[in-house]
Formats: structure tokens, sequence, C-alpha cells
């Protein structure tokens, strides 16, 4: 199977509800969350866990009168939440989902059907069935612009790379280094599945509108700059010819639009008017892009090499036990 596929099946999962911690971040959810956790255990997860961010209106509470186990997290923000929650968390598979309501606990058997056919983590596109109301049109192009710059940078398409809802083992979370502390932790998540090869299944789910009474925590400017500059910052180890090319890039097209306005200036316009300083800044504009267009292309070719050297290592790793066994494929021998 392909490292990344949208998965339709409709199946039932053979992984039991007892098997799965449904992971809840919340802050100030009083409104949605006693509907969330009461829908996720009428589909049979008993195990609910809610990570409080130090929500005021009563949400804690709420959510422990409908049955799910409440965690008070140390830190502030939604990944500082998700990374902490793992630490009480001792089942095999996780399902994690936000408080607001806009996801649908009956679609949590589709999200963890890739799981039992072993995939590592599965994310919920949300652009499949996605109801009126649910997102405006401003996050909708902050999203697709961010769908599009991940694919562009990392060659995987996730569909919905800023989903909350998503089902991962809790092995394959171990090996993804998260640092996010707030809403651009879904980003990271994308971006360490892409670069340690974590097998990912991208699967249809509803999105609904949040309840009325309910505001939201997302800040669309200040958290989409945050979530894009994330993306970006990832790239430096897993694209370094788009992270160093992209600035090089611009900066050498702004020193020759520069340049060629200096040129202008001296060699056709009468009387001649000359720009010492804008020719050295454009000097030095292009000078310092190619440098970081050469860097970038350096840098792609030492990861390239260091991949090949990983796969190979992998690829000796695999073969000592059955060696130590006697037993060869037709190939090896």
């Amino acid at each position: 199977m392909d490292p990344v596929e949208t998965v339709v099946a409709a199946e039932a999962t053979s992984i039991s509800p007892n098997e799965v911690c449904v992971l809840v971040p919340t802050y100030d959810e009083a409104e949605t969350i006693g509907g969330v956790v009461a829908g996720f255990r009428r589909e049979g997860f008993s195990n609910v866990l809610v990570v409080d961010g130090g929500s005021t209106d009563g949400t804690r509470d709420i959510a422990r009168d409908h049955g799910a186990h409440v965690v008070v997290q140390s830190g502030e923000g939604k990944g500082q939440a998700v990374r902490e929650a793992m630490a009480h968390v001792d089942l095999e598979y996780v399902l994690m989902v936000d408080g607001d309501g806009t996801y649908r606990p009956e679609d949590a058997t589709r999200m963890l059907e890739p799981l039992a056919e072993g995939y590592e983590h599965v994310i919920g596109d949300r652009f499949a069935d996605m109801e009126t109301g649910a997102m405006t049109r401003l996050n909708k192009v902050g999203n697709g612009f961010t769908n599009r710059a991940f694919s562009l940078i990392h060659g995987d398409d996730y569909g919905d790379i800023l989903s909350g809802y998503r089902a991962f083992t809790r092995e394959s979370f171990e090996r993804l280094n998260l640092t996010a502390d707030g809403f651009g932790i879904e980003t990271q998540m994308a971006v360490e599945c892409a670069k340690h090869d974590v097998r990912t299944a991208v699967v249809p789910i509803t999105y609904r509108p949040r309840p009325d009474g309910s505001d939201t925590n997302l800040h669309p400017i200040r958290d989409g700059g945050i979530i894009f500059l994330e993306l970006y910052r990832r790239a430096k180890t897993n694209n370094p010819l788009f992270y160093f090319g992209s600035v090089g890039l611009a900066s050498t097209l702004v020193g020759l639009v520069l340049a060629g306005y200096v040129g202008y200036e001296w060699f056709v316009r009468v009387p001649r008017v000359s720009h010492e300083v804008l020719a050295v800044v454009s000097a030095a504009a292009v000078l310092f892009g190619v440098q970081l267009l050469m860097f970038g292309v350096l840098s792609d070719m030492i990861l390239s090499l260091h991949r090949e050297q990983v796969d190979r290592l992998e690829k000796i790793e695999a073969r000592q036990p059955a060696e130590r066994s006697g037993t060869f494929s037709d190939d090896e021998r």
C-alpha cells in the first residue's frame, strides 16, 4: 500500500473500542464537551481522556459528569496538552478529537479502520463532507493554501493537515519530534509523519458547524501565521532546497529588480542619475541569494545521501536475523 492513501472503506474495524483512548484537548468548551464525551461513550469508547488547559467555565466538571477522565495540563496550548496527555495513555491506539462538537463520534469506526490494516496515522479529511457554515471563507482559503504548501514542500498530499480528528498508534507518536505548544501541533504531526515515513491514511469525515453559544479558540490571522511559519521552519530538515532556495530566489529577484532600476537610471534616463547605494544593495542581494541557492542545493544533496545511508543500514539490520537463522529468500542467495 502507498504511504498516503484515501480510505473510503465502511467495513467495521477489528480494533475494539476498549483498545482505544479518546483524547480530547479542551479549553473553555462547557457548551460542547458534554455532548462530545457522551457521543463517544455511546459509540462504545469507555476510555475518554480530557486534557484541560485551565478552563474557567466548568468544562472539567461537565466532562467528569459525562464519564471522562480529566487531567489538568501543567502548561498552555493544544500542542502541550497532546504531548502531556500521552503520559496518561497506556492503550495501543489513540483517537484525538477536538472538544468543540464539530466532529462526529459516528466517524470513529471509519477513522480506526486503517489502523487495523497496518497504517500508523490517520487524518480525517474535513473537506470531504463539510456542512454549510462549518468553516469561514477565510479559513477555507488559509487551509487550502497550507495544504498546497505542505504538498509542495514535503511531497505528500495528506488532504487536510490541519484536521483535529486523528487516529494513531502510541508507538508511531513516540517517533515524532513534537515541540509546538499551540495549534501548530497538527502541522508538526503531518510534517513528522512525512519525515519519518509514518504510514498515513486519509479518511473522509463529516465536519459540522460549532453549536450556537460556543466560541472558537482559534484566531485565523495569528494562529494561521504561526501554522505557516511552523510549516516553513520544518522544511529545513525535510526539504532544505525549498527552505534555503525560496529565500535565495526572493533575494536574487529583489537584487535583479534593483539592478535593473539602477541600470535604467544610468543608461537610459537623460540626464543620467547614479544610485551608488542602490547598486551596492542590489549586488549584495544577488550575491546573498545565489549563495543561499547554492547552499540549498548542497544541503539537499547531503540529505539525499543521508537517506540512502539510512535505507542501507535498515536493509542490513533486516537481513541480520535471517542470516543468523540461516533463512534467506531466493533474491538474497
